[in-house]
């Protein structure tokens, strides 16, 4: 259903389909298997669901919570806490899952500035801390009195040291500003329709991410959905096919979306039935579409660059 501008590409839910969806949502009362979880929407508070879910199953855990400030979620207000409430609340998260976790399983961990050293202090305790990434999410107006809020940070985190990271699988293709010959041959990059291009390996600053707005197929109505791009880095350097990706605040579906999309099995989780149907609209959706904006023919390219340039 998209809005009276033939451009906005906004997916949204018709109250018939929320009512149509809501019937596939699960909602769980006793200890389930993991074929009665994998690929599906759980539409509960994470407290109660995450008790029932099975033991040590899970490969990769995405975990985004609400960040420390006030936020309304479709009528359910998020109020903001002191620091050390807020580090409480965290750590009640973290040890709710740590027993669906495989002993090789990776987590990463999303938070805003005001409270990302705290959370690294609590996931320190639990998990080995292996890096933070700074990704820039360039949205908003400002302020006149304070240096624009325009970066979110994902902790990377590991249960062991033993654990599955794919570096060829989330390689980067930017322009070459400067391309080097030798002998009349490109140095280290390609020409590719008049383009040059060096595929690289990404750093834990990433700059080539936009957040989803009204005219990118995959933007829904939640007012804190992830881009499916940042996703799809995270899902692809740290699962293999057929992995079971856990996201235990799931809100419109992206981290279940682009597990599908990329061949993983998925477990979400979210109180909110609007945003749980909207997740399996968004699932079917994906059954035929696989594409993810600024993922193409096995790397990630560079905002603004071929073939995204248009």
């Amino acid at each position: 259903m998209a809005g009276s501008n033939s451009r906005n590409r906004t997916i949204k839910l018709t109250k018939e389909e929320e009512r149509k969806y809501a019937l596939e949502l699960l909602v769980l009362s006793e200890a389930a298997s993991l074929p009665e979880v994998i690929n599906k929407i759980i539409n509960q508070d994470f407290f109660i669901a995450s008790d029932f879910l099975p033991l040590k199953s899970i490969d990769l855990l995405i975990l985004d919570p609400p960040y420390n400030m006030q936020k309304n979620f479709n009528g359910r207000k998020f109020k903001s806490m002191s620091i050390e409430e807020y580090s409480g609340y965290i750590e009640r998260i973290i040890l709710k899952l740590i027993p669906l976790l495989k002993p090789d399983a990776s987590v990463y961990f999303c938070s805003d500035w005001k409270t990302s050293t705290s959370v690294h202090l609590i996931l320190e305790k639990y998990f080995k801390v292996k890096n933070r990434i700074t990704w820039e999410r360039e949205k908003g107006r400002g302020s006149k009195t304070n240096w624009k809020n325009n970066s979110e940070d994902i902790w990377f985190c590991t249960c062991s040291e033993k654990y599955n990271f794919d570096i060829e699988s989330v390689k980067i293709k930017r322009k070459v500003i400067a391309p080097y010959r030798v002998e009349g041959k490109p140095k280290d990059w390609v020409e590719d329709k008049g383009n040059q291009f060096r595929i690289t390996h990404p750093s834990n600053i990433w700059n080539d991410i936009s957040v989803p707005f009204w005219s990118m197929p995959e933007n829904t109505e939640h007012p804190t959905q992830k881009p499916e791009k940042l996703v799809a880095k995270l899902i692809l350097a740290s699962s293999k096919k057929g992995d079971v990706v856990l996201d235990p605040f799931s809100g419109s579906g992206t981290s279940c979306s682009v597990a599908k999309k990329l061949g993983r099995k998925f477990i979400g989780i979210e109180i909110d039935r609007k945003y749980a149907a909207l997740a399996l609209k968004r699932l079917q959706i994906a059954e035929t579409n696989k594409e993810i904006q600024g993922y193409k023919d096995g790397v990630f390219w560079e905002r603004n660059s071929f073939p995204y340039n248009k």
